[in-house]
C-alpha cells in the first residue's frame, strides 16, 4: 500500500449513526422533494431560476459546503506522489473518454430505440437518446469528491483525475458528442462548462487550501478539531441537495413516470456497467482500493449541469433531450450512493486479489 494510501486510510473514521443509515435518509429526502415540489411548487422555482449560463447558484454553494471539507484534508505537497498511481489515472481516463458514450449511445439505442420505443412518444424518441448520450459524454466533477470520500479514496488521486478530465473535457466534449449525434457542429455552452470548473473546482480548491493553512498555523489539534466539526456538514449539504433536485422535478416526475423509468433503465445501466469494469480493471492491474474505488465513481458518474445545459441550448427545454438529462440528475444520488456501498462491502473481495497476483 502507498504511502498516499496508509495516509488515508489513517484519516478513515468509523461512521456515526448518520453516516450509516444514510441510505434511508436519502429515501427520505427523494419522498420530501417530490412531495414539496408538487405541493408547494412556487418557492423551489424560485431557487431553480437562480441561475448564472445554466448553472444553480444555491446548489452551487450547497456543493460548496460538500467539498470543501473534503479538500481540506489535500496536502499539495503530497500531489507528486499521485505519480504512482499511473495505472488508476490511466483506467479511468479509458472509461470515460472510449467507454463511457459509445456504451451510452448503444444502450440508449436498445432500450429507447428499440425496447421501449412503442410505449415512448414516437417524436421525442432521438431526442431522447440524445439527451442520454449528452449525460455520459461529460465526466463528474465535484460530486466525485463526495463519492471518493465515502469510499475512504484517495484525496490526492480524485483532485487530479478530476482536474485531468475537466482539461479533456474542453477539448474532447463537442467532438464526441458531434460524433454520436451525427451533428456536423455542435453548440456547446460554454460560459456553462468553464464556470462549473472555476465554481467547482477552482474556488473550492483556493478556500480550503487558505482556510487549511490558518487552521494549520494553530496546530495539528486545532486543525482536527475543525474536521471533527465540519465532518457532517458535507452529508446536510448532500442530502439539502437532493430535496432541491427532486423539489425541482416534482411535478414532472408525477406527470411522467413512465416515461422516467424507462429513460432511468439505461443510465442506471450504464453507471454499474462503467463503474462495474472500471473497478475490475484497476484490480486486474494491481491498483490499491483507496485508487480503486474513486477511479470506479469517477468513471461512472456524470457532469449533469453540463449535460442539462448542452440539452437545453441544443434542443429545447422542453425537449425529450432535455428531461433525459433531468432524469440523469435524479438517479444520480441515489445510484452512486449504492456503487459505494458496493465499493466498501467489496474491498475484503478486492484486496484478496490484490494479494494473490
Amino acid at each position: 500500500m502507498s504511502a498516499l494510501c496508509e495516509s488515508a486510510q489513517s484519516q478513515k473514521k468509523p461512521m456515526g449513526l448518520f453516516e450509516r443509515y444514510l441510505t434511508v435518509w436519502v429515501g427520505l429526502c427523494i419522498v420530501a422533494g417530490v412531495g414539496l415540489g408538487h405541493l408547494a411548487p412556487a418557492p423551489f422555482q424560485a431557487i431553480g431560476g437562480m441561475e448564472l449560463y445554466k448553472v444553480n447558484m444555491p446548489v452551487a454553494v450547497l456543493i460548496w459546503l460538500m467539498i470543501i471539507p473534503m479538500l481540506l484534508k489535500i496536502d499539495f505537497a503530497a500531489l507528486h506522489q499521485v505519480r504512482e498511481h499511473w495505472k488508476g489515472i490511466g483506467v479511468t481516463l479509458f472509461i470515460n473518454w472510449a467507454v463511457k458514450p459509445f456504451s451510452m449511445a448503444l444502450l440508449g439505442a436498445i432500450f429507447i430505440g428499440f425496447l421501449f420505443r412503442p410505449l415512448l412518444p414516437a417524436d421525442q424518441i432521438e431526442s431522447y437518446i440524445a439527451g442520454l448520450i449528452l449525460l455520459a459524454a461529460a465526466p463528474c466533477t465535484a460530486m466525485v469528491f463526495v463519492w471518493s470520500n465515502l469510499t475512504n479514496g484517495e484525496p490526492h488521486f480524485t483532485l487530479s483525475q478530476v482536474a485531468l478530465n475537466d482539461v479533456i473535457m474542453i477539448l474532447a466534449f463537442a467532438p464526441i458528442v458531434a460524433l454520436l449525434l451525427g451533428l456536423s457542429s455542435i453548440t456547446v455552452p460554454w460560459e456553462t462548462l468553464f464556470l462549473s470548473v472555476v465554481l467547482y473546482i477552482v474556488v473550492p480548491v483556493i478556500v480550503a487550501q487558505v482556510w487549511r493553512k490558518l487552521l494549520l498555523a494553530k496546530g495539528e489539534e486545532a486543525f482536527q478539531r475543525a474536521m471533527d466539526k465540519l465532518g457532517p456538514v458535507s452529508l446536510i449539504a448532500l442530502l439539502t441537495t437532493l430535496v432541491l433536485l427532486f423539489g425541482f422535478q416534482g411535478e414532472e416526475i408525477l406527470k411522467q413516470p413512465l416515461i422516467i423509468l424507462m429513460l432511468a433503465v439505461p443510465i442506471t445501466i450504464q453507471v454499474y456497467f462503467n463503474a462495474g469494469l472500471s473497478y475490475w480493471l484497476n484490480r486486474k492491474l494491481g491498483v490499491a482500493h483507496c485508487v480503486a474505488g474513486p477511479s470506479a465513481l469517477i468513471g461512472a458518474s456524470n457532469f449533469f449541469e453540463l449535460a442539462v445545459a448542452a440539452a437545453i441550448s441544443l434542443f429545447g427545454f422542453h425537449s425529450g433531450a432535455a428531461l433525459a438529462t433531468v432524469v440523469g440528475v435524479l438517479i444520480e444520488v441515489p445510484v452512486m450512493l449504492s456503487v459505494v456501498r458496493i465499493v466498501n462491502d467489496s474491498k475484503g473481495w478486492y484486496e484478496t486479489g490484490l494479494q494473490r497476483s
